[in-house]
């Protein structure tokens, strides 16, 4: 018996790419933010491994990379921040503002 998921397309996504559409259904999936058993760890084409997160749509299994940006994105989401954008728009989700804390920067 063939399992529904089979058929569906699946696509890597990195954080460059990320749509507010996926960047939701993160959020729906993960409300508490991910777990480590909760991350895949494959090898690309490039034999680099890469760890992602997984959602899925109807048609289409999403890999999305993780990241620090990922995670503070996901911490901070508000669905209001997107409502003057398409779902599909990956220049809608910005890069948030990490603040670097090298305590070796405080020893003036």
């Amino acid at each position: 018996m063939k399992n529904r998921n089979d058929n569906l397309k699946r696509v890597i996504v990195d954080f460059k790419k990320l749509t507010p559409e996926i960047l939701a259904l993160l959020v729906e999936k993960y409300p508490d933010g991910y777990d480590d058993d909760q991350i895949i760890s494959f090898r690309n084409q490039h034999n680099e491994i890469i760890e992602a997160v997984e959602v899925t749509t109807s048609d289409t299994k999403y890999l999305v990379k993780v990241s620090t940006k990922l995670s503070i994105t996901m911490e901070n989401y508000d669905e209001d921040d997107y409502e003057d954008f398409d779902q599909d728009d990956p220049e809608a989700v910005q890069e948030p503002d990490i603040i670097d804390e090298d305590p070796e920067d405080d020893n003036d």
